[in-house]
């Protein structure tokens, strides 16, 4: 028998070398997923079938063969249980290793990879406890303890289920992420005031990467119950807002000119927005708006920067009469106003005789610039 098995093992052993040749050569995914699982169950297969042959021939002791049909028991079970989890990663990674998450355009990428992710951490979940429970009932007095709960199954329950709301409403809140998708592997969202990226996604929690490389974990219950910034939820493409605080004589044609050449010669532009208006007026300037696109939150970020630093370059070389204005207050005057000394009052005689000349006084002397700082 011993021999006959070990000639199996070989054969076993030539079919495998055979079969990944195979699948090497039609680089097709069912041989990536088949032949590496096939080979495995037929590596654990014989030499436990080989030990169920053996065990009756060699007529053991009552206590020895009750400890080794015990262990081919367990043996039986976890080379099961491992042969199901190498079949799931197999196929997670056949449906994964046609989508690229480094693509621009990759929601659906990330979509499935978000689904195929949460589902098999589920199933590997309940085939660990499925063995881990099938184990412990190939033992007597874990079977009687089994029973004896089931017996009083109306309490214990009522306990157990209290005990465990938690992290059932956590797997549950898994499972519904994983079917409606508020968030997917490398989102980009902004979670109590952090901008940051999905990083992982498990039945439990859901770890987001900051822009600074820290790391949030948060509940999974936490994206089905409260509200949440999702910046790429259907696509990545987003609009970037670049604010200038400007004098009333900026140029607005040429401004928009300039900005029309710095995002053309700017990669990140993805060529579907640029505009320029002018969106509020102050008392001594105007709030003038660059509107631009870009094909991801971090590449709008950048542009954003790169508009802003060329159109304060472009206004401080060309337009410099455009910058903000801040007028030059003789700080004496102001001490003199507040303290009501004699020249407060021969200001307010001045005024009296009709003087309307500006309140910006320069001990005497006319600063033929003061109307223009």
């Amino acid at each position: 028998i011993i021999a006959l098995l070990w000639l199996v093992f070989r054969a076993v052993l030539a079919i495998e070398k055979r079969m990944h040749l195979w699948a090497e050569r039609t680089n097709s995914v069912l041989g990536k997923v088949i032949v590496p699982i096939t080979g495995q169950t037929l590596r654990l297969a014989v030499p436990l079938l080989g030990i169920i042959l053996l065990l009756p021939l060699l007529k053991l002791p009552e206590e020895w063969t009750w400890v080794t049909q015990k262990g081919v028991g367990i043996l039986f079970i976890a080379a099961l249980s491992f042969l199901i989890v190498r079949g799931i990663n197999a196929v997670q990674s056949a449906l994964l290793g046609r989508h690229r998450l480094d693509a621009e355009d990759n929601f659906s990428a990330r979509k499935i990879y978000t689904q195929v992710s949460v589902i098999r951490k589920i199933i590997v979940t309940a085939v660990v406890i499925i063995a881990t429970g099938s184990i412990l009932m190939l033992f007597d007095p874990v079977r009687q303890f089994g029973t004896s709960i089931l017996a009083s199954a109306g309490i214990a329950g009522v306990v157990i289920g209290f005990a465990a709301q938690k992290t059932l409403g956590n797997v549950l809140a898994g499972i519904q992420i994983a079917l409606t998708q508020p968030i997917l592997i490398n989102d980009i969202v902004v979670v109590e005031g952090e901008f940051g990226q999905i990083e992982e996604i498990t039945l439990t929690y859901v770890t987001v990467r900051t822009w600074d490389l820290r790391r949030m974990i948060l509940p999974i219950t936490y994206f089905v119950e409260k509200p949440f910034q999702n910046w790429s939820r259907i696509s990545t493409e987003l609009l970037g807002t670049v604010m200038l605080y400007l004098d009333y004589q900026v140029p607005m044609a040429e401004l928009r000119k300039e900005l029309k050449r710095l995002v053309e010669n700017n990669p990140k532009w993805n060529r579907k927005v640029c505009g320029l208006q002018v969106t509020d007026t102050k008392q001594s300037t105007i709030e003038v708006r660059a509107l631009v696109s870009s094909t991801d939150p971090g590449k709008t970020f950048d542009l954003r920067c790169d508009v802003r630093e060329g159109l304060i370059e472009f206004l401080r070389r060309h337009h410099p009469e455009s910058l903000p204005k801040v007028r030059n207050v003789d700080v004496s005057d102001l001490a003199s106003t507040v303290e009501g000394s004699p020249r407060r009052a021969r200001t307010g005689k001045e005024h009296e005789r009709g003087d309307t000349s500006p309140g910006v006084h320069t001990e005497g002397k006319t600063d033929g610039a003061g109307s223009d700082h």
